[in-house]
């Protein structure tokens, strides 16, 4: 066997940093591996959600424009929502500024955890598709972030997040060469295609390892601060934001007057801006006297250069905010975005996705290095 196929030994004489840190690179990752395969796998699903329910949708997506249009009113869609989905309300509308698309409204059953969305003609309401890809999506999100177990399943993710953290840090502690030379760059940086599998296996782990540490990195320490909503609150702060959301200081909802249509609004925002999609969250209009439009490119869970806009419901005037509320929400939609990749188009997306495949194979390439030496047979005794 050459000797360039040979998995490197571990270092003798190491110092007691070094002890420790190969210590907490090892152990927590083994003991947290299978939860960090099974979280890593399912937000790597989700990373092209968008994509995939843009597919899904078909020829939903788009629809005749009339000789002369006119969109229908957002109480026509609510209606012929309610008439084709019984036992659904709505929690999202998405107006586009392309007048050949349909209005795409995000559905979910209040009896149960079923999402879908659903495709309306926006000139005549008529109600053209619903597709149940999202609730997919929904439970693969749940899955990712608390194994469907509540706060329990939470705290067991969040707690294999922060080993996961931990290890990308000590893992390029223990990748450093003590030299830099061209032997140890090309072990560094470099793949032995042709080794055998334990040298093969070595370099998965160290190489892939290392060249997808930083988002590896982004992915977990967002993912905390998700969580965590002190953390989220802190990240907040530093960005000169507000702990109190745009919705706390908005008009509430008032019983005696009657609300504008958004669908004006909707569009309006969108010449004014020159965006191409416009989002509005519906149940707001069970509590709030204004509407919060943000534009942009729309995801389920982030909007990529999102731009707000708030207007009284009732008198269509625009409401100014102040700048550190618009901040708040900025810097959450930011943290979101670098969670699901969508933080530079769809090279963002393809750089996350293949992070995610990197960091899902880690514990599996890690825990086999550690067995191999492990059971490593000892060397027999030379025969005289």
């Amino acid at each position: 066997m050459n000797k360039q196929d040979k998995v490197p030994k571990k270092k003798k004489g190491k110092s007691l940093f070094g002890r420790i840190v190969a210590w907490v690179h090892l152990w927590p990752s083994i003991v947290s591996g299978i939860i960090l395969v099974v979280v890593c796998l399912s937000g790597t699903i989700i990373v092209y959600c968008d994509e995939i329910m843009d597919w899904t949708a078909g020829d939903a997506k788009y629809v005749t424009v009339p000789q002369n249009p006119q969109r229908v009113s957002s109480d026509v869609l609510k209606a012929n929502f309610r008439t084709g989905n019984p036992g659904y309300d709505i929690s999202e509308f998405v107006f586009f500024k392309d007048p050949e698309r349909s209005v795409r409204i995000r559905a979910f059953s209040p009896k149960g955890p079923s999402l879908a969305m659903v495709y309306a003609d926006p000139y005549t309401g008529e109600i053209l598709k619903k597709d149940d890809t999202l609730q997919f999506f929904f439970v693969m999100a749940h899955f990712h972030a608390s194994f469907l177990a509540g706060k329990t399943g939470g705290w067991i993710v969040a707690v294999s997040t922060i080993v996961f953290v931990i290890s990308t840090i000590t893992g390029l502690i223990l990748w450093w060469p003590k030299k830099w030379n061209k032997t140890t760059r090309q072990a560094s940086f470099t793949i032995k295609w042709k080794a055998r599998f334990k040298r093969f296996n070595y370099d998965l782990h160290n190489v892939y390892g290392f060249y997808s540490l930083i988002i590896c990195f982004i992915l977990g320490t967002t993912g905390l601060v998700i969580f965590f909503e002190p953390l989220m609150e802190a990240t907040v702060k530093m960005t000169n934001g507000t702990t109190e959301h745009l919705t706390d200081i908005l008009p509430k909802q008032d019983s005696t007057k009657v609300a504008k249509d958004i669908v004006p609004f909707a569009y309006g925002v969108l010449n004014k801006t020159g965006q191409q999609e416009v989002s509005v969250w519906n149940y707001d209009r069970k509590k709030l006297g204004a509407y919060i439009l943000t534009s942009g490119k729309v995801g389920l869970k982030s909007i990529e250069h999102a731009s707000i806009d708030v207007y009284d419901s009732y008198t269509g005037k625009a409401i100014k905010i102040d700048p550190k509320y618009l901040q708040h929400e900025k810097t959450e939609n930011i943290v979101w975005q670098l969670h699901l990749g969508q933080w530079w188009g769809q090279l963002g997306k393809l750089s996350t996705f293949l992070a995610g495949i990197v960091a899902t194979s880690l514990p599996i390439t890690g825990f086999l290095i550690w067995w191999g030496r492990r059971n490593k047979k000892k060397s027999k005794p030379a025969v005289k």
